[in-house]
């Protein structure tokens, strides 16, 4: 029996991006490409049981990618969790970047907004065990049911922020994608504020920003 060559879920993903951007459409076939990469069905079962399970990893792979590079810094432990999460923005919006065109005919590739959500998924929770970690203070509001919300809603509130800026970051035209740089701070700034009683400045600084920049959110 031949023996297969091994391929990790990277190189797969990888190719099929590659494939997906050189010809604007899904390879025809698994059977087909498998052959391409050498390799026969099996050895991709291993790792996906489809192409859309596979595109619902891509976005969690980068997201593992970024956390490795930060983990991968010495000084990120110790950070507080404001700055860590600003670093998971910038180093994730770099990741993305560097795949722009994958990004935006993944997210972009038909009108139905919930089925491109559908390749978030995974990367919602990557995303919400990470929220976990940071260990977020909140307010005291002395009120069992406001606080009850807090803990029910922060990772809800920070996914939301986060397909705000992933948004953002797909409809600036501006060099080097400053713009979204800029919307990065001012919206960690603004969430931490508010959790830390402060609102008032960072929201209107926000809200000037998002009015200048005449931001429309519909995916």
């Amino acid at each position: 029996m031949e023996t297969q060559k091994e391929i990790s879920e990277n190189q797969l993903v990888s190719k099929y991006i590659d494939i997906l951007l050189e010809t604007g459409k899904q390879p025809a076939s698994i059977y087909t490409f498998s052959k391409e990469l050498g390799i026969d069905e099996r050895t991709f079962y291993k790792h996906f049981s489809s192409f859309e399970h596979l595109e619902k990893k891509v976005f969690t792979l980068f997201f593992d990618n970024a956390t490795s590079l930060l983990e991968n810094n010495e000084d990120f432990k110790d950070y507080d969790a404001k700055n860590k999460l600003l670093s998971l923005y910038f180093t994730y919006v770099e990741i993305l970047t560097e795949n722009r065109s994958y990004v935006l005919l993944a997210l972009n590739d038909n009108k139905n907004s919930l089925k491109n959500l559908k390749k978030l998924e995974g990367l919602k929770k990557s995303f919400g065990h990470f929220i976990n970690k940071l260990q977020i203070e909140k307010i005291d509001f002395k009120q069992e049911r406001i606080e009850k919300f807090q803990e029910r809603g922060i990772q809800e509130v920070f996914w939301v922020q986060f397909l705000i800026i992933l948004k953002f970051w797909m409809e600036d035209k501006s060099s080097a994608f400053e713009k979204t740089d800029v919307f990065i701070e001012k919206s960690v700034h603004a969430s931490f504020d508010i959790i830390n009683t402060k609102p008032a400045k960072s929201f209107l600084d926000l809200g000037k920003f998002l009015l200048k920049e005449k931001m429309d959110f519909k995916f």
